[in-house]
């Protein structure tokens, strides 16, 4: 049996959510699946429950369970508190709290939505590439930082950090997992400028030799975002930074038309994940019952495939998506004419019926 830690968290989290849950109540009654379903609180609707975006209580589940499916956190109502008290600081702190190091951020683009991407067919058609972000270090977690009054104006800094241990280790990552697919990593950095990027570059020239059957190059991140929307088929797994990942697996989710589409995965040494769409809270959009539950459905299967050890369920869940698609049915951000359009409910529901 596993048992997974459930937190819708915040805005479309709860929706989205309940359509995942869906899937895995019929998993469970008809394929054997024996996972547990633990419910637990995070970000915004945390801190309005209890007073902090990430509670001892989820903590305490989270040791517990062997994985997370996460929703999303976020909204303009909680903008305005302390930073230390938004809701971002729980999905950060849950991430530092279990060394979820090694972010995978997939960029498929299916067959179905082709035209739903803002480039022309034929440069991202059979679009499929992986980018594998450093989640735990880097400039989101590097001290000192903070604003200071200095020379009689407000003064910000950040600083970016890497010891070379964390950046071998996901470049580690990256390795294996491209020896699985097209055996090559592109790792992406501004070494050019920055020495933190010099010290990224020889050690995953380091890792690399470990790895004499996967082709590594690098790129510099400004050409890195211009080459993905110039020629990204040219990509097989990215590895980067914290920061640079951030920006360009949006960049690499646009292409694929919509970033309802795209899951996620944030894995720790021992192979715990925490699994979650791509995309936010969508606050402007909740309880509208139109925003894209796939992506979140998709989120299950990645965490059947690198958690769970049940890889031939996250295939069913795979087939039962492009079953959907192939019928005609999307939610309005991945519509086109002609398509049927369905509410976030009913696509969940199309799913399930789909995986009989």
């Amino acid at each position: 049996m596993s048992k997974v830690l459930i937190l819708p968290g915040d805005g479309i989290g709860q929706e989205i959510i309940a359509q995942a849950l869906k899937v895995i109540d019929f998993l469970n009654t008809n394929n054997a699946l024996d996972m547990e379903l633990v419910h637990g609180l995070v970000g915004g609707t945390a801190y309005d429950e209890t007073g902090s975006p990430l509670p001892q209580a989820t903590l305490d589940a989270v040791r517990e369970c062997d994985s997370i499916l996460l929703g999303a956190v976020g909204g303009y109502q909680w903008e305005k508190l302390e930073r230390d008290l938004r809701p971002e600081r729980g999905l950060l702190g849950l991430r530092a709290e279990l060394d979820l190091f090694s972010n995978l951020r997939p960029a498929i683009l299916y067959p179905q939505l082709a035209s739903a991407s803002t480039l022309k067919e034929e440069v991202v058609s059979g679009l499929n590439l992986m980018i594998v972000r450093e989640l735990v270090a880097g400039i989101y977690f590097g001290e000192p930082r903070g604003i200071e009054e200095r020379n009689g104006e407000k003064y910000g800094f950040n600083t970016a950090t890497y010891f070379e241990s964390e950046i071998r280790r996901i470049g580690h990552s990256a390795f294996k997992i491209a020896q699985i697919r097209g055996k090559r990593v592109c790792s992406v950095d501004k070494a050019n400028v920055l020495e933190v990027c010099e010290l990224w570059r020889e050690t995953m020239e380091n890792v690399a030799k470990d790895y004499p059957d996967v082709v590594l190059s690098h790129m510099y991140v400004d050409n890195a975002a211009m080459q993905l929307v110039k020629a990204p088929k040219q990509f097989d797994v990215m590895v980067t930074s914290n920061l640079f990942g951030d920006v360009l697996s949006d960049c690499a989710a646009m292409l694929t038309g919509s970033i309802g589409m795209l899951p996620s995965a944030s894995l720790n040494k021992d192979g715990f994940g925490m699994y979650e769409p791509i995309h936010g809270s969508a606050p402007d959009i909740a309880g509208k019952d139109i925003a894209n539950p796939l992506a979140t459905i998709l989120s299950v299967a990645l965490m059947l495939r690198y958690s769970l050890n049940q890889a031939d369920l996250a295939d069913k869940i795979e087939t039962a998506v492009n079953t959907v698609l192939d019928k005609g049915y999307r939610t309005q951000d991945i519509a086109a004419q002609g398509d049927s359009v369905v509410g976030t409910s009913k696509m969940g529901d199309l799913v399930v019926e789909a995986l009989v």
